[in-house]
């Protein structure tokens, strides 16, 4: 590798890190609910809850937005970035949902300025205040890794992996699973991971849309759960 890979590479594992402070550890995506109603009991029920939200639900929007994001900080197309920020604050069928994407996109922006700071992140920073729009997660960190010239192809599947790996550590504490479940889901999640990252690659605002109605559901019925650990 190059020294400018090398420092991409560094900083792409420092910002989707467990320990980056964006609070990924408090949200289940919905899987809390799903888990108490008797969806997901198992580790092969997990790998295909994710699989499905990677080809047709919010892995595979927010692969989408990432891309198209990434491709307008790159090429400073200000109007085309504008776009995503709208689209991306309107693909959230929950409020959960929502609070999700927009409080760990609130909170990777602020880290990121503070340590790695550019004149881009500082733009966009106005922009949403202007604009009046919810930062959502993965357009920051699509805006991020341009801006720091971490190349789309390796941003964008790491930004999927922790995508998945955070949903396997929040099921690994529901389900329960041990943590070898755990690291197994994860790897039998590597294609559908990549096979995403494909099929964003080459997307446009026309691809966005989504089929995990039951997904959606159990975000929906978790905001009313009796017993929660998680925010979403």
């Amino acid at each position: 590798m190059t020294a400018a890979s090398d420092a991409a590479f560094y900083r792409l594992m420092s910002w989707l890190s467990p320990s980056f402070p964006v609070g990924a550890f408090t949200y289940s995506h919905g899987i809390e609910y799903a888990v108490e109603a008797g969806l997901l009991r198992d580790r092969a029920a997990l790998v295909g809850w994710l699989c499905d939200l990677l080809e047709f639900g919010s892995g595979r929007n927010d692969a989408i937005l990432f891309k198209l994001a990434w491709s307008a900080a790159a090429d400073d197309e200000a109007a085309a970035l504008d776009e995503v920020l709208d689209w991306a604050a309107a693909l959230r069928p929950t409020s959960e949902l929502a609070l999700e994407s927009a409080a760990q996109g609130e909170a990777f922006l602020r880290a990121v300025r503070a340590a790695w700071p550019h004149p881009a992140l500082e733009a966009l920073a106005a922009r949403i205040v202007e604009r009046a729009v919810s930062p959502a997660y993965p357009v920051v960190v699509a805006v991020t890794a341009a801006c720091h010239a971490v190349p789309l192809n390796a941003a964008l599947s790491a930004f999927l992996h922790g995508f998945v790996a955070n949903l396997i550590s929040a099921a690994v504490r529901l389900v329960p699973l041990g943590q070898t479940d755990g690291q197994i889901a994860l790897a039998a999640l590597a294609r559908p991971v990549a096979e995403t990252a494909c099929v964003a690659s080459s997307a446009t605002l026309a691809d966005l849309g989504g089929a995990a109605a039951i997904a959606e559901f159990c975000s929906a019925a978790h905001e009313t759960q009796y017993t929660r650990l998680f925010r979403s």
